[in-house]
């Protein structure tokens, strides 16, 4: 299994982790996709109950470190934290995952995440089987549900369809899911520079935005957003990171289409 061999590696596991991850998405993660967290959860918190326990899940979580910012961001918002859960394919990728949480959350915090072992293809089955639970139990528990840089995957295996319905059935009416992934057009990723532009196949296929909302609103979503944006890239040092903030209202008027990342955010129907 490809995605397996490298998702095991060391050198690919530190990209995950806050402490060696880079500058570029200790960025991201606090002026970027954060702005995005935010508007999910204050709509959330506006239309649950005072008091409610907010589930939230991020699926492909590889070392965590969107789940831990969006609990960060329930706990500044004064939302109840129910329970926070973590699914990666990775074995090495969760435990490292669980180090993360236990180093950067406080201790309360880290004792509602729960990390578990599941694929993107079959997560609400290896979510159950991991968790030990029915299927009935866990459907319309979870009121947020992201996934970064991970949809892609289920595209890649024909799956996308059953991971948005997963994803929909296991929502709160009302609740939200976040995506966000490679987006096809940006032309310098540096696996596509590398390679010289070559014709590349289904292992490192990426979707275009229109690719990644479909499976979503086929569903049953309502569509709250689906755009390009990003033009920092995950493993920015300092100096291109200043470079790319720079350049990023430049380029967000002049060519959004071509930004680095897509973004679809999704709502379930009352």
């Amino acid at each position: 299994d490809v995605y397996m061999q490298e998702y095991t590696r060391d050198d690919i596991i530190a990209r995950y982790i806050s402490d060696s991850a880079g500058d570029g998405i200790a960025y991201i993660l606090h002026h970027v996709y954060a702005p995005a967290y935010l508007r999910a959860i204050r709509e959330l918190v506006s239309s649950r109950p005072k008091g409610h326990a907010f589930r939230v899940m991020e699926y492909g979580c590889g070392g965590g470190m969107n789940l831990l910012r969006i609990v960060e961001l329930l706990r500044s918002e004064g939302a109840v934290m129910g329970r926070g859960y973590g699914a990666d394919f990775s074995p090495p990728m969760i435990d490292a995952a669980r180090k993360e949480a236990s180093r950067h959350l406080p201790g309360e915090l880290n004792a509602k995440l729960t990390f578990v072992v599941a694929g993107n293809e079959n997560l609400a089955a290896d979510l159950c089987q991991e968790l030990q639970v029915a299927k009935n139990e866990l459907a319309g528990s979870f009121d947020l549900i992201v996934g970064v840089n991970t949809t892609r995957y289920a595209h890649r295996l024909n799956r996308e369809n059953e991971l948005a319905r997963d994803i929909f059935d296991l929502l709160r009416p009302a609740g939200q899911t976040i995506m966000i992934d490679m987006n096809r057009y940006f032309p310098f990723f540096r696996s596509r520079v590398r390679e010289g532009f070559a014709k590349r196949g289904v292992e490192t296929y990426i979707p275009s935005l229109k690719e990644y909302t479909r499976p979503f609103r086929d569903t049953g979503f309502e569509i709250k957003e689906s755009r390009n944006f990003c033009w920092i890239p995950h493993s920015a040092n300092q100096n291109l990171l200043k470079i790319c903030r720079a350049l990023t209202p430049v380029l967000n008027t002049c060519c959004s289409p071509l930004a680095m990342r897509s973004l679809v955010v999704g709502r379930k129907p009352v």
